[in-house]
């Protein structure tokens, strides 16, 4: 089975890592020119070999670019989407590139800690039709990675996205908890720590704020769609208002 990677940053490279070590004949693809160990990558498109399974990792905004390419390349392949889209993009994508095998098995990877939660840990995956999920069910118990099937693509689309969002509001809690214990004279580390050693309690770290794109991305996503959320809008402005006051103190 040949597999190319799309897209070699973050998550692509460490994908394609994973890939090449079960064995794989695996290629990568990116903009940028890559060297990844002893894998062939490619930084024109042209020359990328057409695969039996397309595997795609670009940023969100990408995504649809990613797949036109693939689909003036092959459009009977197996294509994976591991990039976080929109609610209803990976079926727009399908439709209107008439691309005919295609799946949404959104990554699970934490860079800070690659070894625990890496590449190979349990996902959600769904797909545009039958024969899709069954391909690639097929390509990803060959990976050996654990999957949850999905009703349906949009489940697994809104999946990665909840995941997201949660993390914002339970991190936007402990921003706040903070503030309130900075504000009395009492330690939030003391509080936390304090609170945490009740079962069902995990009250997260409140650093300088939420960065990178990921989580705020995502919270935005879901929050588009709803015509009202209180819930996360709060949690935006929560984190708005703490990452000033961690820059004024």
């Amino acid at each position: 089975m040949k597999v190319s990677v799309i897209g070699l940053g973050t998550i692509g490279t460490p994908t394609i890592r994973y890939i090449h070590k079960r064995g794989f004949d695996v290629v990568g693809y990116d903009l940028a020119e890559r060297s990844i160990d002893n894998i062939k990558t490619f930084a024109d498109w042209e020359k990328v070999p057409r695969s039996d399974v397309y595997v795609v990792t670009v940023s969100s905004d990408n995504v649809e670019n990613a797949c036109r390419n693939i689909s003036n390349k092959d459009k009977n392949s197996l294509v994976s989407i591991e990039s976080t889209v929109p609610v209803g993009a990976c079926r727009k994508i399908s439709n209107t590139l008439t691309l005919k095998n295609l799946v949404h098995c959104p990554h699970r990877y934490w860079v800070e800690d690659p070894i625990n939660h890496g590449i190979r840990q349990p996902r959600a995956i769904g797909a545009v039709n039958k024969q899709s999920l069954e391909r690639g069910l097929e390509f990803y118990k060959a990976l050996n990675i654990p999957l949850h099937v999905c009703p349906t693509i949009e489940t697994a689309e809104i999946c990665k996205i909840a995941e997201n969002a949660y993390r914002f509001v339970q991190i936007a809690f402990a921003e706040e908890l903070r503030t309130i214990c900075e504000e009395k004279g009492i330690s939030f580390d003391e509080v936390r720590e304090a609170c945490n050693t009740k079962w069902n309690i995990e009250i997260l770290e409140a650093r300088d704020g939420i960065s990178g794109s990921c989580l705020p991305q995502d919270v935005g996503y879901l929050k588009s769609l709803a015509a009202s959320s209180p819930l996360l809008e709060g949690a935006i402005s929560t984190d708005k208002v703490y990452k000033k006051r961690r820059k004024s103190v």
